[in-house]
């Protein structure tokens, strides 16, 4: 099979179809599957760069399909050592297997001609852009907060997969790993599931995840009001005596009682539920409400390098709003005395300390209340971000609201 004809097909998935990366991966099924893992997500994490080698060797802008078949080209030559003829001669016969062969000549005659000393990678801001792979919106509020330091925060990489473990944890300890300030939580470079996995031993969870929950009072009622796929509900369900986890989506929901099931947390009750919409029967019946909310995503480039094809700054003030009407019914639901948690993946001020500083602002009956995690942070006004140069690749935020008695 040409090797570049299945990581066309995923890319295209994400391009086209809007589809995110891990989803047109798991779409493949079972099979040996790593070059184009690789080749994937090493597209998506030079997608910028890769497309100014296009245009050193394009008098005029390619069509879609042949500028993907180009991209894919020069990744496998320049990140991965393919030899330059091989990675022409696949590319051309990828164009014919796929109803490109018009362009066969072109691709020929472009990728022979191609020079890396040519591409011209821009300076300041709009060179940072093409290397971090951040929408420009996003890098520009960056430099403005934190100076220099923006370009370590976009240009930082996962450290790898967090393991949290709930036994058989010495099974492990001869991998190479980086341990965490977490209790049986480790970053491995590599880890293979094996049945431990079904088994309910361990589980892969984040460690932004795991910092948000260590925020997180133990308490006897707790509201995840976006809880999917259900890492939270279930750690926290391990210190809380009942856990409710809400999603709008029925397969989701799903996804969380199939979590909790293998995880055999059996105080984790899943329910499909919109988080916007108020319910009566909930006021003030939770002593804690997570409103894990919907966000931009972007403290989470490094692990999900296709994100930013879908993020623009136009659709931010939607995300925003989202966030606010999910803060203002949820918080209903916190009893007298009890608190509110709020946070996201994300490193925009808006869509953090700016949702928590609006929220305040229509609730006056809600207080910031000091938090503090072993992870590495910085305090904000009103809560905790964490920043992907200092927390193993992970960009997330917190704040704990109490609501006075």
């Amino acid at each position: 099979m040409n090797p570049f004809l299945e990581p066309y097909r995923v890319l295209g998935r994400v391009i086209n179809d809007g589809a995110h990366l891990k989803i047109a991966l798991s779409e493949l099924g079972a099979g040996p599957h790593g070059r184009t893992v690789k080749i994937s997500y090493g597209v998506f994490e030079n997608y910028a760069y890769l497309g100014l080698c296009v245009d050193s060797v394009a008098e005029r802008p390619p069509k879609p399909a042949v500028r993907l078949i180009m991209q894919i080209s020069f990744y496998a030559r320049l990140f991965l050592d393919m030899p330059p003829a091989v990675c022409v001669n696949e590319a051309v016969s990828l164009a014919k297997i796929v109803g490109k062969g018009g362009a066969a000549g072109f691709l020929n005659a472009a990728l022979r001609a191609f020079d890396e000393s040519r591409v011209r990678v821009p300076e300041g801001l709009d060179g940072l852009v093409v290397k971090s792979n951040f929408p420009r919106f996003a890098a520009e509020e960056l430099v403005a907060r934190y100076g220099a330091r923006a370009s370590e925060i976009m240009l930082a990489r996962s450290a790898g997969v967090c393991v949290r473990f709930v036994r058989g944890e010495e099974r492990y300890r001869a991998l190479p790993q980086m341990q965490t300030p977490f209790a049986h939580a480790a970053i491995f470079p590599n880890f293979t599931r094996d049945e431990g996995y079904e088994r309910g031993d361990y589980t892969f969870q984040s460690v932004g995840s795991i910092a948000i929950c260590s925020v997180v009072d133990t308490c006897a009622r707790l509201l995840d009001a976006c809880a999917a796929p259900g890492g939270k509900s279930v750690l926290l369900a391990e210190r809380c005596g009942e856990v409710t986890a809400c999603d709008v989506h029925p397969h989701r929901v799903a996804l969380i009682e199939s979590y909790a099931r293998r995880m055999h947390a059996e105080n984790v009750r899943a329910i499909c539920r919109d988080s916007t919409v108020f319910c009566a029967a909930w006021e003030g019946a939770f002593d804690g409400v997570l409103v894990d909310a919907p966000c931009s995503g972007l403290g989470t480039v490094s692990e999900n390098p296709d994100l930013p094809l879908r993020k623009n700054e136009g659709g931010m003030s939607e995300i925003m709003a989202l966030q606010a009407r999910i803060l203002d019914a949820c918080a209903r639901y916190v009893k007298a005395g009890g608190c509110l948690y709020y946070s996201t993946c994300s490193v925009l001020d808006g869509e953090n300390d700016g949702a928590v500083g609006a929220f305040l602002e229509r609730h006056g009956e809600f207080a910031v209340e000091g938090a503090d995690c072993p992870l590495p942070h910085e305090k904000t006004a009103y809560g905790l971000q964490f920043l992907p140069d200092t927390a193993f690749g992970a960009g997330f935020y917190v704040a704990k609201l109490r609501r006075r008695p």
